[in-house]
């Protein structure tokens, strides 16, 4: 019994109620939007609002050398001497340059960071001073 119960109550039961669906229309007229229109010659030419072209083509051979010529920060040594070419590999010293692997140490480029200072300013701020009350001579 208790079996029946469940299959009666798992049953999907359907309203017999139902809205029936209106089959889809078909349009027989076309469509009454404005259709995009040719450009006439009359009319001025569209510029973008950037004030840059969108067409690369368009850009003057002058405006293309300079932007050819501009220096690449960081593809090379910072020591004047050296024109080791870095790349992504650089070495990033503390002074804020940029070195090859010859020349990453503070020693063997004239490194403007002073070590020393900052290695006092570390341990002072580490290792505070402590200093006991004095002790009262009875």
């Amino acid at each position: 019994m208790a079996q029946n119960r469940e299959k009666e109550e798992t049953e999907v039961k359907v309203p017999e109620n139902l809205p029936i669906c209106t089959p889809p229309q078909t349009i027989s007229s076309p469509p009454r939007t404005p259709l995009a229109r040719a450009p006439d010659i009359t009319d001025p030419p569209r510029t973008s609002s950037a004030g840059s072209p969108e067409n690369p083509d368009l850009i003057p051979p002058s405006e293309k050398r300079r932007d050819l010529k501009r220096p690449r920060d960081g593809t090379w040594c910072s020591v004047s001497g050296c024109r080791k070419r870095i790349g992504l590999v650089g070495f990033r010293c503390r002074c804020g340059d940029v070195f090859c692997s010859e020349h990453r140490y503070s020693d063997r480029h004239d490194c403007s960071y002073d070590y020393k200072a900052a290695g006092r300013e570390v341990i002072a701020r580490e290792n505070p001073v402590v200093r006991a009350e004095k002790l009262v001579k009875v």
